[in-house]
């Protein structure tokens, strides 16, 4: 359905036409039905401008469908129009599309709402915001814009100084579904066995079905996530064949701290200024994160020094992992030291994920902690250290830990649980189940 067609629709409150929400038509028709947790749980009453960025494929839009259809349901016809952004040309395009809207709004409408999806696709789409704010045109007017490149999560106050209203909020990022949402739904199916089927869907919804009703990540899957981040490589102007060679070089390298010149060799690229670029794209995109040394007496990260790379959408590894992971059975064939590699980088993605949740800076580095003859693979806060194992784990091993982070919290992710006066050891499936 077309876009003037839908808002049509919209106008006069009819929402319960087949096709209009296509991504709830979709949901209504599979078994499994998760509930997505990434800090906002209703939207606010209160006019301004919502950024909500993550990565394809994890309920961005079925989100948005469901909360446009909740705003006609509880506030009335007229109150609530869509914008595609995909199907958006320029941002001059953006404005005559935004302008008729708000002027299709009824003059008693006390709740006005805008859904912009993927508004990233829109080159130069913040000057279009920051004209109509500046002209006083979305004063009582909450838009609310979702996106596969979190630049803006970063970069917020840049894009739209001053213009995002009185939120007490403005910023979410998408996260992937929480292991405990996926055992609620599917551990029954699974027996409780959930952990590894998690781990290969890296918490986006469509994997985590198609995992579990068919015990296989298909291949129409792989390739839409991997259309979406070689179309973001393309549209930044750098080489797939470049990527291809980063990414191969992060499998080969595991967790080691790898400087940006030996990276940019390792890879085959230029120079280090050039691997500097597509690890800042990757980190907009929301796939690889940088985790520096931390240093614990002033409590700063070493930036200067050579830092580890992190998956933090684990599904992007999969994607491009050499080994071809689409089952259980497949990981479960990979070498320890790639399975305990998986691990590390399933708990830097929910490290991430309950930053986000919690209204922190989710795409801010993350920091590992290392001297001579030990290392924690993350300092999680400052006197919050946390070390990944993917085999067994003793109080011996770590009795170091208690002078080294005198008045610490140690905890060793292990799968020997146990407790010490100093550390602590707890299985992967505690660590992702645990409150937060």
């Amino acid at each position: 359905m077309d876009l003037a067609a839908m808002n049509h629709h919209l106008s006069l409150g009819e929402i319960n036409i087949k096709g209009l929400f296509p991504h709830l038509d979709a949901l209504n028709e599979q078994s499994f039905a998760y509930t997505i947790d990434f800090g906002l749980q209703e939207l606010p009453a209160e006019p301004g401008i919502l950024l909500i960025r993550g990565a394809r494929q994890y309920g961005k839009s079925t989100w948005l469908e469901a909360q446009i259809y909740e705003t006609i349901k509880t506030h009335g016809a007229g109150c609530a129009y869509y914008i595609n952004g995909d199907y958006i040309s320029d941002a001059d395009h953006l404005e005559r599309v935004m302008i008729q809207l708000l002027d299709s709004f009824s003059p008693k409408q006390k709740i006005r709402r805008i859904f912009i999806d993927e508004i990233t696709a829109i080159n130069k789409w913040e000057t279009t915001l920051k004209r109509l704010a500046d002209k006083g045109m979305l004063q009582e007017v909450l838009v609310v814009t979702t996106g596969s490149k979190a630049t803006d999560l970063r970069r917020g106050s840049e894009r739209l100084p001053g213009r995002k209203g009185k939120l007490e909020r403005s910023n979410y990022f998408f996260t992937p579904l929480g292991y405990p949402e996926f055992k609620r739904v599917c551990g029954n199916f699974l027996k409780n066995d959930c952990l590894i089927p998690y781990l290969l869907s890296g918490g986006s919804p469509i994997a985590c079905t198609e995992l579990v009703q068919n015990g296989v990540i298909p291949e129409y899957v792989i390739e839409l996530v991997r259309d979406w981040v070689e179309g973001e490589v393309a549209a930044s102007g750098r080489s797939r064949v470049s990527m291809l060679n980063i990414f191969s070089a992060l499998f080969r390298m595991g967790s080691s701290p790898i400087g940006q010149s030996n990276l940019a060799k390792e890879a085959g690229l230029a120079n280090n200024t050039v691997a500097a670029g597509y690890m800042e794209l990757f980190g907009d995109l929301a796939c690889i994160l940088p985790s520096f040394p931390w240093d614990q007496h002033r409590n700063i990260g070493i930036l200067r020094r050579p830092c580890k790379f992190h998956f933090t959408n684990i599904l992007v590894a999969i994607a491009y992992h050499p080994a071809r992971i689409r089952r259980v059975q497949d990981f479960q064939e990979l070498s320890t030291h790639d399975q305990a590699l998986f691990y590390e980088w399933l708990v830097a993605q929910e490290l991430v994920r309950r930053r986000a949740i919690r209204g922190e800076m989710a795409l801010d580095p993350l920091y590992f902690w290392e001297n001579a003859e030990h290392e924690m693979d993350f300092v999680v806060q400052p006197k919050e250290y946390l070390e990944v194992k993917r085999g067994q784990s003793s109080p011996i091993e770590f009795a170091w830990a208690k002078h080294q982070f005198p008045k610490s919290k140690v905890r060793v992710i292990c799968s020997t649980p146990f407790e010490s006066e100093s550390v602590t050891g707890i299985s992967l499936e505690q660590f992702l189940s645990e409150p937060f």
